[in-house]
């Protein structure tokens, strides 16, 4: 056998004496090209269903495709023929489910698919029937996901044609170096982008942020570093890959918070800072405490000693709302709160994320399930913890499986006593279960024992919107039929009638009790109901509506009998819920320990969403297109909120990380 050095330096001569052997090449490097080719066309197939263009990202997909080939490839070459055929055929199947996998995700959910998130597939098969429409729905997609096992199949006898030769050893090490040299290019092509706004930089190196990296660097690159985050851990770096200003943050010693003026608590951060060993820890000391408390407002303590009842309403919408369907929600959003840019932005993790920003004030991490993370953590500002301390009453009720996104481990954990579906709440179990029914089962286990606070997590509005598989849109279709809408939008209103219905049944027991004065409701939507198609989504609306921040414009109910109607229009979301309850109970909660804001306050009005892009009262910036509107937001302005929002989803995965509050709160 030759020396592999002697068949290199004799290769040129081969190729030209013996024309045979290019004919022979071709075939051998055919699977490799198929890989490229395959990993390509997915990716393109992903990004015109997804983001309906194709820009300069998406050579970015390509570059990164010619490295994980040359992988790809290179596990297929030491095999048997037979062997071979089998690795090939898996993997090209393997890689149409994951494709086929994360578009049917995304169009369910309205985010990318997690690897971490497939803890929750238990659950996520109770919804099956859903996730079948989503398939038929996206059935071209499907489709052209599957070409390349076509081609695979036609072309197999050119594909499989390939026998070794005494270029073997040579072939395998062009693979290897080409493989080497392309990664190399792709990283290349990635650092050049460094210090642009949410740039391929970023979302490789700095950020958490599948909604980002998708788009900027394609589905397969996003889940391998997903993959070695959830193994090896990760840490956002807001140092990097965002244009920064310098912002001078006063020190721990200058700042005046005194307690009696703002919303905090006593603690010590200067002695923190001084004795914290902990380099994680110290620097989490060192942002919050050179963040500014909110004062304390004319609003503060105005609904003091009052019960509360919270529900988070499934897919609720302000399209859900009418003075003549609704007239019991339709008041209570008229005349109670009236928030008039209120957003729901969506989460990586759907309704257990929405629910997790509800409860903590806090912004979920990226790759993990945090509301049911936060189920060990010690979380003292969430309402029921804090009303518990009071001495008030406190419960919960979810009208589906309790068990469901392990929220018999959360909820009690947010100092609930919790009853669902199978644990005490006794509803009719069909699909989806009845708010009205879960009213009646349970208020009168708290409605006599003030002061109380309730939680209540409805499931009535919940997808799939039809009149054939969808309990309550059934139950309510006779009120809908004569609406001048499609199919799936009188289903969608017809299953929001239910919680309108539920509410007026437990306004009716707070009278009946005579405490409907001294109790306090709040309603907030988990998400937007992105179980609608945008075709119905637009036809609620009246107009087509834009899709990074107007999907997401929603209601936020929070309501009193007999109190005077307020307008509130600057730019409000669900991560202010919680501090501007607990501003509004006269509560003892540390406002620089909550991402969101009370929204009675002098602080900054800022509207986050999981792309990174935001809103504040001067300006609209998009993430996406890394531009702001032309309401405002020049170069400096857009690169400061960039750095406060890039530090506000970096320690709010802290917290959910380290159990902080348990470390520094009293």
């Amino acid at each position: 056998m030759k020396h592999i050095s002697d068949i290199i330096l004799s290769t040129p001569k081969r190729l030209v004496e013996e024309s045979s052997t290019i004919p022979k090449m071709f075939p051998w490097y055919a699977l490799f090209i198929f890989f490229i080719a395959t990993i390509s066309y997915l990716e393109l197939v992903y990004r015109l269903w997804i983001f309906k263009a194709v820009d300069g990202d998406y050579i970015f997909s390509v570059l990164f495709a010619f490295s994980a080939a040359a992988i790809f490839f290179l596990a297929t070459v030491f095999a048997s023929n037979i062997k071979k055929r089998i690795i090939v055929i898996l993997i090209t199947f393997l890689l149409t489910v994951i494709y086929s996998a994360q578009l049917i995700y995304f169009f369910i959910f309205k985010t990318p698919l997690s690897l971490y998130s497939l803890i929750g597939a238990r659950d996520a098969t109770q919804f099956l029937g859903v996730a079948v429409s989503a398939m038929f729905n996206n059935s071209l997609a499907i489709v052209l996901f599957f070409v390349p096992i076509v081609f695979l199949f036609i072309f197999r006898k050119k594909l499989f044609l390939q026998q070794r030769s005494e270029l073997f050893w040579l072939q395998v090490v062009t693979i290897v170096l080409i493989g080497i040299l392309s990664y190399g290019i792709s990283i290349f092509g990635v650092r050049a982008t460094r210090g642009g706004d949410f740039s391929q930089y970023a979302v490789y190196y700095d950020i958490a942020s599948p909604e980002l990296s998708m788009k900027k660097i394609g589905v397969l690159t996003t889940m391998r570093l997903d993959l070695e985050r959830i193994l090896f851990g990760f840490e956002e770096n807001n140092d990097q890959g965002i244009a920064k200003m310098p912002i001078s943050l006063p020190s721990v010693a200058e700042k005046k918070v005194l307690p009696e003026e703002n919303n905090i608590m006593k603690i010590d951060f200067a002695e923190l800072l001084k004795n914290e060993q902990n380099n994680v820890l110290l620097d989490m000391n060192a942002y919050f405490a050179s963040n500014t408390p909110t004062k304390k407002n004319s609003r503060t303590g105005m609904f003091k000693g009052k019960n509360l009842i919270v529900m988070l309403a499934e897919s609720f919408s302000p399209y859900a709302i009418s003075p003549e369907l609704t007239p019991t929600l339709y008041k209570m959003s008229t005349e109670g709160f009236v928030f008039n840019n209120f957003y729901t932005p969506i989460w990586g993790v759907s309704t257990s994320d929405g629910e997790y920003v509800l409860n903590t004030g806090l912004i979920p991490k990226s790759g993990v399930w945090s509301m049911l993370r936060s189920g060990k953590n010690y979380l003292p500002f969430a309402l029921g913890n804090q009303f518990k301390k009071l001495g008030y009453l406190t419960k919960a009720y979810h009208d589906h499986t309790y068990t469901y996104y392990g929220r018999d481990r959360s909820i009690p954990n947010l100092g609930y006593d919790y009853k669902g579906l199978g644990s005490g709440v006794k509803v009719k179990k069909t699909w989806p279960e009845s708010d009205l029914e879960m009213i009646e089962a349970t208020a009168d286990e708290y409605i006599s024992s003030q002061p109380f606070a309730t939680y209540y997590i409805t499931v009535s509005g919940h997808q799939e919107y039809n009149f054939s598989g969808n309990y309550i849109s059934i139950k309510n279709k006779s009120y809908v039929a004569d609406l001048p809408y499609s199919n799936m939008s009188k289903a969608y209103i017809a299953a929001n009638l239910e919680l309108e219905f539920a509410v007026k049944s437990l306004l009716d027991k707070l009278e009946v009790a005579g405490i409907a004065e001294n109790t306090v409701i709040a309603i907030v939507p988990d998400h937007y109901p992105y179980g609608l198609s945008k075709e119905s989504l637009d036809e609620l609306a009246g107009h087509k509506l834009e899709n990074n921040f107007e999907l997401y414009k929603s209601v936020f109910i929070l309501w009193n009998k007999g109190m005077k109607p307020v307008s509130i229009n600057e730019p409000v979301s669900t991560l202010d819920v919680l501090p501007t309850l607990s501003n509004l109970f006269g509560l003892d909660y540390d406002s620089r320990l909550v991402m969101g804001r009370d929204v009675f306050s002098d602080a900054l009005s800022l509207v986050i969403f999981a792309n990174r892009s935001w809103i504040t009262d001067n300006a609209k910036y998009n993430s996406i297109t890394a531009q702001a509107d032309a309401t405002g937001g020049d170069k400096e302005y857009r690169n400061a909120i960039n750095k406060i929002v890039a530090d506000k989803f970096k320690y709010s995965a802290k917290i959910l990380d380290t159990d902080y509050y348990r470390k520094v709160v009293p």
